[in-house]
């Protein structure tokens, strides 16, 4: 019966799984198996087995094979009968000449036995583990896994490897991924193709069945139509038509239950309507006098002498007051009715007025109250945030000082010297105009030969540069104002500038004025590639930021005037930009698109914060000279005020303007913020910044500054303040610059 089980007739000695071999003779379990039914001269002894070894030490040879071929033996030698001889401790003595061929009855039995197991269908996973359902945690600290059916012990397959050697084998191995760990063998299996096909419809929500359609059409099998044989020709049961004692004994119970008064049958429901009086207890002691919040119904005044079908003299109404009553609106009238006069009760007729007194009676019942509510009695002047007056938060700008006149179109753009004494426009006449601010003077113009979109006077007092943006260029105008050695210095400052022997490749090219060019003032030119709409300083007037009108990550370009270079920040677009600010005191850039504005660190390259000010289109943007609160203008006439400290959304947001901001500014010294729109106005506010982070900004606008006439729907252009002091410029599309102080 061995070669039925598959597996070699073993000698007691292999069966035992009891001996632990030598470090020579280690050896596959079967090998060695083999090699001592073959050396089987001599009986092997009782007294061979070395009980004294431990569990761990037996189970490093020991596997299921060996264990699976006691079982065999033990079977075959059962079928075989009683052929063998047992000892007294129940070892079978085999030796080789026993194990003879078999005979045609063992031969036959065997064959039943093979047909039987190879055609079996079970479901079990292994066989020769007969552990059961008992859970396998239970022999995690054992070399055991459980025992077969002679009761002698399934040992654990040997796993000397490590994590190194499982990593080897999931880099060498290509069938690792498909190779799964047998629970209860401790075996590696690995998955055919149909079972990871299997296991992948199972993971998708599919059917196991690969041909199992869940949408066949389904079958009619009681159809409607009469047939002449039954479906079921089944006779009926017995108990189809004897009474079910089952439920005889239900029915005695509810019947019981009925006499005993247990259950009440159900009553017809009464079809006739009832009704009760709302308000007719009116007791404390009642239901609802108990409820805290009852109301009681409203009490009909007693009727007076007016009221009598023959009332005093004095109730009676003359005719100037029946005039005057009839004239009077019905809720002015001290009575709704005017009181008459009859000799007797028999004469007094139908009251007029009697369906509508009751209808108005049932309107006081049903729509009263039925519970008192709380009134807060809160002052609406209370909601209103106290701010202080405008007088206690001066000096602001109230009136127009000054006009500057000499534009013959609109102006775009201001800005004024660090000083104060000089300011230059741009406007779309194609010049660049300098005045004294003082005198409203135009002390020097320079044609440019183009829309001049924005200007910047260079906030370092030790240079003395203009740089104005034309068409695709950059220019940069020396004033030739003021002080003379500052003038030189400048000049000499540019002049000392050397090339590079090995020109870089940048996005901009920068060009030497000539000498028509200046003596009109121009020193240098930066060309770009697409037409510049705004230009701005660092604040210590060595770097200066465009804004190109151009899609795409070269939108802002930096500038560096000692070095002469030219660079681009950005790898990637987020967005049309639609102005550009350094921050006054960190390395930041402050980028504005249409929808956010995005502060970037230029010395970490990284996007440090991202501002969402809720507005449809970003028109302007300034910075407080602190740099903690930034505030925005949007074509949708909202002013967005932001505390960087605070939040990445608005801390406030003002809609003072009627039309489109254009500009916004914040003063350097005093606590002041100013915008300018296309209603033709310029609103002051009062903004101070508290030291104290605890404390909110307080805004408080202060005034509303008008003198520019609106032209093509354009108002006010540019705002800016003055350096020093509390004055404000505003340049608007009448072609105008005005000075309010």
């Amino acid at each position: 019966m061995a070669g039925a089980w598959g597996k070699p007739h073993m000698s007691p000695e292999s069966l035992s799984g009891k001996r632990r071999l030598e470090p020579e003779q280690e050896r596959h379990p079967q090998e060695v198996a083999v090699t001592k039914h073959c050396d089987s001269s001599q009986p092997p002894l009782l007294g061979d087995t070395d009980s004294s070894l431990s569990d761990s030490e037996e189970s490093v040879f020991s596997g299921l094979e060996d264990s699976g071929s006691d079982t065999s033996e033990d079977y075959a030698d059962g079928a075989d009968g009683a052929d063998g001889d047992k000892d007294s401790n129940g070892t079978e003595e085999t030796s080789e000449e026993q194990a003879g061929p078999p005979g045609p009855r063992t031969e036959e039995e065997g064959a039943l036995t093979r047909d039987e197991y190879e055609e079996d269908s079970s479901d079990e996973e292994d066989i020769r583990n007969t552990v059961g359902n008992v859970p396998l945690a239970w022999y995690e600290d054992f070399p055991h896994v459980g025992y077969d059916l002679d009761g002698k012990r399934i040992y654990k397959p040997l796993r000397t490897r490590d994590e190194l050697d499982q990593f080897l084998d999931k880099m060498d191995d290509p069938d690792f991924w498909r190779t799964v760990q047998d629970k209860m063998t401790g075996r590696d299996l690995r998955l055919t193709d149909e079972q990871v096909a299997l296991v992948q419809r199972l993971q998708k929500g599919q059917f196991g069945d690969l041909g199992f359609n869940p949408y066949e059409p389904a079958v009619d099998f009681f159809s409607g139509d009469v047939m002449i044989h039954p479906v079921t020709n089944r006779p009926a049961d017995k108990r189809s038509f004897i009474p079910s004692l089952v439920e005889k004994e239900k029915v005695s119970r509810m019947v019981h239950a009925i006499k005993m008064g247990w259950i009440k049958p159900r009553r017809p429901p009464d079809s006739t309507p009832s009704f009760y009086d709302l308000w007719a207890q009116e007791d404390p002691n009642a239901v609802l006098g108990r409820h805290k919040m009852h109301v009681p119904a409203p009490k009909l005044a007693l009727p007076g002498h007016a009221e009598s079908y023959n009332p005093p003299p004095e109730y009676l109404p003359t005719e100037e007051e029946r005039l005057a009553w009839l004239q009077q609106e019905p809720g002015e009238r001290k009575l709704n009715f005017l009181p008459q006069k009859f000799p007797s009760l028999r004469t007094v007729p139908a009251y007029g007025r009697f369906i509508q007194e009751r209808f108005e009676r049932c309107l006081d019942l049903y729509l009263c109250p039925r519970q008192r509510k709380m009134r807060v009695n809160v002052d609406p002047e209370d909601l209103i945030p106290k701010l202080p007056r405008p007088r206690d938060l001066q000096p602001f700008p109230v009136c127009q000082a000054l006009v500057y006149r000499g534009h013959s179109d609109l102006v775009r753009c201001l800005s004024v010297s660090p000083g104060g004494q000089w300011l230059a426009s741009g406007s779309d006449d194609g010049s660049v105009r300098l005045w004294e601010v003082a005198t409203a003077r135009c002390m020097k113009t320079v044609l440019v030969g183009g829309v001049v979109r924005s200007i910047a006077w260079n906030p370092n007092p030790a240079i003395c540069l203009v740089a104005a943006a034309m068409d695709d260029a950059v220019l940069l105008l020396s004033p030739a104002l003021g002080d003379r050695l500052l003038v030189g210095s400048t000049d000499q400052m540019l002049g000392a500038f050397t090339p590079p022997e090995e020109p870089t490749l940048q996005p901009a090219r920068w060009l030497e004025a000539s000498e028509e060019e200046h003596q009109r003032g121009l020193r240098l030119r930066i060309c770009h590639s697409k037409p510049v709409t705004q230009v701005t300083w660092h604040g210590r007037g060595d770097y200066l930021a465009v804004v190109l009108s151009s899609p795409g990550h070269t939108q802002v370009l930096i500038h560096q005037l000692s070095r002469r270079r030219s660079q681009s920040p950005f790898r990637r677009s987020h967005g049309q930009v639609q102005c550009v600010a350094f921050h006054p005191t960190r390395p930041f850039l402050l980028v504005a698109s249409q929808r956010s504005v995005r502060i970037y660190h230029l010395l970490r390259q990284e996007l440090t914060k991202k501002l969402m000010p809720n507005c449809k289109w970003v028109s302007s943007l300034a910075v407080h000279p602190a740099g903690d609160n930034i505030i925005c203008g949007s074509y949708d006439s909202k002013l967005v005020w932001f505390d960087l400290d605070l939040s990445t959304k608005p801390y406030k947001v003002l809609r003072h303007h009627k039309k489109a901001l254009r500009a916004v500014a914040f003063h350097p010294r005093y606590p002041l913020f100013a915008s300018g729109s296309d209603d033709g106005s310029v609103i002051v506010c009062h903004g101070m910044v508290y030291n104290d982070l605890l404390q909110n900004p307080l805004l408080v606008p202060v005034k509303v500054l008008k003198g520019h006439t609106l032209t093509r729907d354009l108002g006010v252009l540019d705002v800016t303040f003055h350096p020093t002091q509390p004055w404000i410029f505003s340049s608007g599309a009448d072609g105008t610059i005005r000075l309010f102080s």
